[in-house]
């Protein structure tokens, strides 16, 4: 039987129709592409120390970004190494000795395993950042950085918060 027309112009219409939509995912694909080259090079310029609720640190308005080291964390009960606590302030204050012993033996045992100093650590030391909150004695954190000295741990940096409150690292 013939169609007429009408009849054919709307079957092609129809058909046209009944055909789905399909997503174009190359813009797509470009904006993240972007996005993902963006994030990589800004991801960089970011150092955040890990916070501690029990440390408030002193404001400073340091101008230099701070490098990854070893942080030893001194708050108003304990000493701690990275997140493990090695000595009880109390008892440290208790002592009269200049080096804190449980302190030295963790840097040592990190100092074995960190392996042989490269000749600039040699003359420089090794680095480690120092939080230390605010309200702690000055003899406590004198005996802390003398502990970290005796201990090849001579390249001190001092972590402070930037007026914006951000954990920052003064050498």
């Amino acid at each position: 039987m013939k169609q007429s027309l009408r009849a054919k112009r709307m079957a092609k219409h129809h058909k046209r129709n009944q055909q789905q939509s399909k997503l174009n995912l190359v813009s797509l694909m470009d904006i993240f592409t972007i996005l993902v080259f963006f994030l990589l090079v800004n991801s960089s310029d970011v150092e955040v120390l890990q916070n501690d609720k029990t440390i408030t640190l002193p404001t400073s308005s340091a101008e230099k970004m701070p490098e990854t080291t070893l942080v030893v964390r001194v708050n108003a009960n304990d000493i701690l190494v990275g997140s493990r606590p090695v000595a009880k302030v109390a008892d440290v204050l208790a002592d009269k000795d200049n080096e804190i012993q449980a302190l030295a033996q963790e840097l040592k045992y990190l100092s074995a395993k960190a392996g042989r100093m490269t000749p600039e650590e040699e003359q420089i030391g090794r680095p480690v950042t120092i939080m230390g909150d605010k309200g702690i004695p000055y003899t406590l954190l004198k005996r802390v950085m003398a502990t970290c000295a005796q201990n090849d741990y001579r390249n001190i940096a001092l972590a402070v918060s930037k007026a914006g409150n951000t954990a920052e690292e003064d050498s």
